[in-house]
């Protein structure tokens, strides 16, 4: 249920009712809009009278029910209106949502060594990516399969982000590596093996670093959306959700099934920001670039790129990698199309390693 007030509303007004609507056993949350103020109501709602709590205030302006399972995540509880991520890195705040230029994330499956990482880095911001991914702990459907260099690897995206001031997002596996994960993450990973992984859900919710929440293979999006719930329902506001493709029938010609239409879906359904990864999505690096141009044309707010000097050697995800000279040309592709949407911005062109 969400309670929208009076635009001018005072604040002693609004700290008032938080307080009443706490003695009735609610969990009030203030939302602050671009006009008006929200005050979203968690709890057994389900048997109160909207008409009742209206009475309790002539500052009140309507109250509504949030039909959806996922309340938090609902975009009717923020009464329409799209959130913003905003992510502390080096360079400063980078916002990751709808009314902001689109966010892009690049960099290799995993961290092999220093001088790979820090050279993909180094290519990268000088191409227009904000942050740099690469994986530290990796999850591999073979246990026979290189998993990533653990904690060691945690000291090399440090080392990369020392040298070039871009934001780091690394994927969490294990709620015991939280800790030193989140001193060096700017955004923690959760991937999609560990979509419903409800207890790590939980404790990356208990934390204040943004969340890149991907898509399980099999995963509804009612399903994406009750795990984003987990983590706001205990109290991390900050989720962008990560489409990266499903399982589907046909793997012979693409890896995974790249579903654009969650885009449009996502938002009439959530105010969360969300992200596309052609590069899982599809498996094959040659069909990156015309999804990661499409993903910006349904509306997507940030892309995740898969980035390898050397993708023939890479230890993982060797083929849905880009070069550093593909991802060049890429990123001027992508200012073709997110231009003339007003996605975009000539600044990001110009940053200089």
């Amino acid at each position: 249920m969400i309670v929208v007030m009076k635009v001018g509303s005072p604040e002693a007004e609004i700290a008032r009712l938080t307080e009443e609507f706490t003695t009735w056993g609610l969990t009030p949350e203030k939302i602050v809009g671009k006009h008006k103020v929200v005050i979203g109501l968690v709890g057994e709602t389900a048997a109160m009278d909207p008409l009742q709590i209206q009475e309790s205030s002539n500052w009140i302006e309507q109250v509504l029910r949030v039909e959806q399972p996922f309340k938090r995540a609902s975009r009717e509880y923020r009464h329409g209106e799209a959130s913003e991520v905003p992510v502390s890195t080096p360079n400063g705040v980078v916002y990751i949502g709808e009314h902001h230029p689109i966010v892009t994330v690049a960099g290799p499956c995993s961290v092999e060594n220093e001088e790979m990482i820090i050279e993909t880095a180094r290519r990268v911001k000088a191409a227009g990516a904000q942050f740099l991914r690469g994986g530290a702990f990796k999850p591999r459907t073979s246990p026979y399969a290189f998993q990533g260099h653990g904690e060691s690897a945690l000291g090399l995206l440090a080392a990369a982000r020392e040298a070039t001031g871009l934001g780091i997002i690394t994927e969490l596996m294990d709620a015991a590596d939280l800790e030193p994960l989140a001193e060096v993450a700017d955004v923690i990973q959760i991937g999609a093996r560990n979509m419903q992984n409800f207890s790590l859900l939980k404790k990356v919710g208990a934390q204040d670093k943004p969340i890149l929440l991907k898509r399980g293979m099999a995963a509804t999006i009612e399903d994406w959306l009750m795990a984003a719930e987990y983590i706001l329902a205990a109290g991390n506001p900050n989720v962008i959700l990560c489409e990266r493709g499903i399982r589907t029938f046909d793997r012979q010609y693409a890896r995974n099934t790249l579903d654009l239409s969650a885009i449009p879906v996502l938002r009439t359904l959530t105010h969360l920001p969300i992200m596309i990864d052609p590069s899982h999505g599809t498996g094959r690096a040659e069909y990156v670039p015309a999804m990661a141009m499409a993903s910006i044309a349904a509306g997507t707010d940030s892309l995740m790129i898969e980035v390898h000097p050397n993708p023939k050697k890479a230890l993982s995800d060797g083929p849905q990698s880009l070069t550093p000279d593909a991802f060049d040309e890429l990123m001027k592709q992508l200012a073709i199309v997110g231009k003339p949407l007003g996605r975009w911005t000539e600044q990001r062109q110009a940053i200089a390693v």
